[in-house]
């Protein structure tokens, strides 16, 4: 078993801060995560019972319903709190860390990539983790590989009315500017991507066909801004069909990447 490299206040907030089983289920804008990754994902997919490696599967929240799709899922993250977790959702689970895979060479049909992303701050560390992926996808099996988009903060903070207040700002200004945040407030250290960016990173692990979505779409923060200053759930409503609708609409229009909250990159290993 490898041991994770995990950064202390990386750890902290998983383990201690926020339960990441609850943010794909609790608000309007988890939900229309977990539905359009559910729908791209399955554009993708090979017939079940195939073989998922889910590299930073946390909780478990994807790997319950591909098991439920009939999957064979191997759930790997670096927090001990998910692992125990993940362990009710179907899966096989493992403490590991993305840079580093146990998995053997070519073992398995697909490889999701879907929080590791997020947190890796260096260049090289996605590269690692990305050829990780390519290493242990069999030819013609595809990786998927989520990014926080480099924008998200800014409407995030809009909707939650911060951007009247100049410490709030000046912390979205220095995303928006390095793709970078320190983790001192509020999230934890993470980095932002581009749409483009995430494709080249994808492509430079040897990736091809490399595609990238964007799995909210332009109105997600809608949906985030009604919640907050109602205090009521849309998820069941017009306006979330509505958003939903604005997600699928958006896909052929590469401008629109740039208004999702998290993006989600494709691409195949070539067959031998």
């Amino acid at each position: 078993m490898s041991t994770p490299e995990l950064a202390p206040e990386i750890a902290a907030f998983y383990s201690d801060t926020i339960t990441e089983a609850d943010r794909l289920t609790t608000s309007a804008d988890g939900h229309l995560e977990l539905i359009r990754t559910q729908e791209l994902l399955r554009r993708y997919l090979p017939p079940a019972p195939a073989r998922i490696l889910d590299v930073g599967g946390g909780p478990g929240v994807h790997a319950r319903w591909l098991t439920e799709d009939g999957y064979s899922v191997h759930l790997i993250d670096p927090v001990p709190r998910h692992i125990e977790q993940a362990k009710g959702a179907g899966c096989t689970v493992e403490l590991g860390d993305a840079r580093h895979l146990t998995a053997d060479d070519a073992s398995y049909d697909v490889v999701l990539v879907l929080g590791p992303l997020y947190h890796l701050i260096d260049d090289a560390d996605r590269h690692r983790a990305l050829t990780e992926a390519y290493r242990v996808v069999r030819p013609g099996g595809f990786v998927a590989a989520a990014g926080i988009n480099r924008y998200a903060s800014l409407f995030e903070h809009t909707a939650f009315a911060h951007l009247n207040n100049e410490r709030f700002q000046a912390s979205i200004g220095k995303i928006l500017a390095t793709a970078q945040h320190d983790g001192k407030r509020g999230f934890t250290q993470a980095y932002f991507h581009r749409g483009e960016a995430l494709r080249e990173e994808v492509s430079a692990a040897g990736f091809a066909d490399s595609a990238v979505f964007g799995i909210e779409g332009p109105t997600w923060a809608l949906l985030k801004a009604v919640e907050q200053h109602t205090g009521e759930s849309v998820v069941i409503t017009d306006l979330f069909e509505s958003a939903l609708a604005a997600a699928r609409m958006a896909e052929p229009y590469p401008e629109l990447l740039a208004a999702s909250s998290h993006l989600l990159a494709v691409g195949r290993r070539p067959a031998a």
